[in-house]
């Protein structure tokens, strides 16, 4: 895996602040973990301001993703293994 662009993935928002791609999971996944900076998505640690929260809709994931000089975006993704990893390792949030 490794790279985004070799995803089925979805840009559901651009040039986000941290807080609003919180507020975004939360309005669409009722399914929502936290998660630490640095835990991999994609093979790449995400970056952000803790509470990080990523969610689950649909059975594809909802996260941050920042991509250096390009800024930070909430995607939907489709990666089974992502989706496994955050289950077992995140903190749920209610």
């Amino acid at each position: 895996m490794g790279c985004l662009e070799n995803l089925n993935y979805e840009i559901l928002a651009k040039n986000c602040s941290f807080k609003e791609t919180r507020d975004i999971v939360k309005q669409m996944c009722k399914e929502r973990y936290e998660i630490p900076p640095g835990f991999k998505i994609v093979e790449k640690a995400v970056i952000g301001i803790p509470p990080i929260h990523v969610g689950i809709r649909d059975e594809k994931l909802v996260c941050t993703y920042t991509k250096p000089c390009h800024g930070t975006f909430v995607i939907l993704v489709d990666s089974p293994e992502d989706i496994a990893n955050v289950r077992k390792n995140g903190k749920p949030v209610k």
